[in-house]
This record gives structure tokens, sequence and C-alpha cells, in this order.
């Protein structure tokens, strides 16, 4: 089962901007890049540092302890130090609020 939590205007979120956000105890990141919205972990698979100070280009964010990238879209690396994916959670705008989808057990 899963839920979809409002988080913000649409329109508020401006490229390259980065928010830190938490719903029910889960700590993410809601990002514009390139006019797509992402959400996405907040901390870095390979120095389990916060993602939230990165830089955001081209669809990618930084982590600003090793320079490990990761795609907005997937969680996919990009390069090294990081070899594991970070989470991304489905986003939707309805109504010119953006949502987020997490999951829920049950």
């Amino acid at each position: 089962m899963s839920e979809w939590h409002p988080l913000a205007e649409a329109e508020a979120l401006e490229d390259g901007q980065v928010v830190a956000l938490s719903v029910g105890g889960l700590s993410f990141l809601l990002v514009r890049s390139e006019g797509n919205i992402h959400a996405i972990a907040d901390q870095c698979s390979h120095a389990h540092q916060k993602l939230a100070c990165g830089m955001v280009r081209f669809g990618w964010i930084a982590c600003p302890a090793h320079g490990a990238r990761f795609l907005l879209e997937t969680g996919e690396p990009l390069n090294p130090p990081a070899t594991e994916a970070i989470a991304t959670y489905p986003v939707r705008t309805r109504d010119g609020v953006t949502e987020v989808c997490l999951a829920t057990e049950g």
C-alpha cells in the first residue's frame, strides 16, 4: 500500500533548489532540476553524509563530502566513490501541489 503526501506548491521550487523534508519519520529531499521535480533520500550511499547541501546540475546531485554524483531520476551513482544507488520516491503534481508517494506496510 502507498500513501501520497502533499509537500509544496509546485511553482515554489526553483530550478536547482533542494529542500530537506521529513514525512512520517522519513527524511528526504525535494529537488527541481531541468524543470523536473524529484524526491530522493537525503543520504549518500558511500559516506552516509547528507546530500542537502550538494550541487545540483544536469539531472544529478553531488555529495558534498566526496563528490559522488547520483542521478535524480533513478538514484544510480554516476562516479566513485559511490557504488550503490540512493532511494528515490515517486512524485506527482496535482492541482498545483507537489506530492510524494511513500510506501507503507500492510
